[in-house]
């Protein structure tokens, strides 16, 4: 396979992440979470990683082979003297793009994470004073202790 077409191959799988990422930050930032779709979207962006490693590795492969150095001037420098140059161009700036979603989306997961472990700290400190007193007489506030006694 040439190195165009294996990048064309590599750039599709890329666009397909960026349109899982776009879709997961669609769903952490809707209202409420739909907990079942996020986890089939985590399982098909893990198919889409994997693929896109093994691309990566082919490519890193080939790449020495041919006598081309294991870095950046030297995937450049190949792509260029394939005559693909715009081609890789263009993957490394949708490749920028979906670190840039997998960033953001990290940052909502955080902030749900957080909101939620607040809730939760709540749910405990107001269920850990109980409904009722001694007297077995619900107390004033909610579960909140009577200073009354």
């Amino acid at each position: 396979m040439s190195l165009a077409a294996h990048l064309q191959r590599h750039g599709e799988r890329l666009d397909e992440l960026v349109d899982l990422l776009e879709r997961e930050r669609a769903l952490l930032a809707a209202g409420e979470v739909d907990g079942a779709e996020l986890g089939r979207l985590a399982e098909r962006k893990q198919a889409c990683l994997a693929a896109l490693d093994d691309f990566e590795r082919r490519r890193r492969e080939v790449q020495r082979r041919l006598g081309y150095r294991d870095d950046r001037e030297g995937d450049r420098r190949a792509a260029r003297q394939a005559g693909c140059a715009d081609l890789w161009a263009t993957l490394q700036a949708t490749a920028q793009r979906a670190a840039e979603l997998n960033r953001t989306n990290g940052v909502l997961i955080g902030v749900r994470m957080e909101s939620n472990q607040r809730l939760l700290n709540g749910l405990r400190e107001w269920a850990g004073r109980g409904l009722y007193g001694p007297d077995g007489q619900a107390r004033a506030g909610g579960g909140r202790v009577d200073q009354r006694a």
